[in-house]
Formats: C-alpha cells, structure tokens, sequence
C-alpha cells in the first residue's frame, strides 16, 4: 500500500468505515509525522454540541497507528501491531476543524530496530494533540502500540 492521503483515506473507506463516515481523513504524512483532520458536524457531534469523545480518539489514533503502519511496512518485516491501551485529557470542547498531530515517528524506528534485531515485542507510547482552529489544545491522547514479528504460523 501507498501511503498517501489519497490511499489511506480510500483504506478508511474500505476498513474503518465508522471513522470515514465521520469525518475522519488523513491531512498530512511525512517520515516524521502524520496529520489528521476532522471537522465538527451533526454526524459527529455529542449532546453538547462539539466533537463526540469516540471520533477524537479514531482521529488521534489514527495520526499515531499510520505512523507505525508506515515504519512497518517501510521496514519489509512481517510485524503485527496492536493498540493495549489508551489515555485521553479534553481540555476544550472540539468545535470547527480539529488536527491531530503525531510527531515521534523516531520512537516508533527504535522500537521496530530492537524487535526485528531482538525478536522480543515492543511496546512504542505515542502522543497525539488536537487543535483547534485557533491553535488552541482541545484534547490529548496518549496510544500504547505493542509491535512484534510475526510467527510463521500467522502471517
């Protein structure tokens, strides 16, 4: 897979259909960030007017897992990936255009190095920040990504 905007809002489409139908899209990837953007309407919105909790966190995890995604695929190994755990602050309520930002793409390359030198799973805490239009900080996520080499037996 490419990892373009263009093809990873097309694999939103096709794979997380629930994150698509929000709103959700990739704005921007290079090898040290990804971008994501989502703007408040009345698909996402919760009961006080502003971005449900749920579409903050696909945006933010998102930022953070095409990151990894990208490494992975980058690297040519068979590793898996998966998120174990998730913490979240809201500091505003998320109204308008809302980026997300990943910028630790270089915790991401340590993490993959030591597994396929070592084996051994990994586990990678990435950060992601929203921001509203004013540049204001709305909410702030922290993903815990477990990667590891796949087994013959489940590639």
């Amino acid at each position: 897979m490419e990892f373009t905007k263009r093809h990873i809002n097309r694999f939103l489409l096709l794979k997380l259909p629930s994150a698509y139908f929000t709103g959700v899209r990739l704005h921007q990837i290079t090898e040290q960030s990804a971008v994501v953007k989502v703007r408040h309407r009345w698909i996402n919105q919760n009961p006080f007017r502003s971005l449900y909790y749920g579409v903050q966190s696909m945006a933010a995890e998102l930022s953070t897992g095409v990151l990894v995604m990208k490494k992975i695929y980058t690297s040519g190994k068979p590793v898996s990936m998966l998120v174990t755990s998730q913490n979240a602050l809201f500091t505003k309520k998320a109204r308008g255009l809302i980026m997300f930002t990943c910028d630790q793409a270089d915790l991401i390359d340590t993490a993959l190095q030591k597994t396929i030198e070592t084996g051994e799973g990994q586990l990678i805490r990435l950060k992601s920040k929203g921001v509203d239009e004013k540049g204001e900080q709305v909410s702030a996520f922290e993903f815990e990504w477990s990667i590891k080499l796949k087994s013959k037996s489940n590639k």
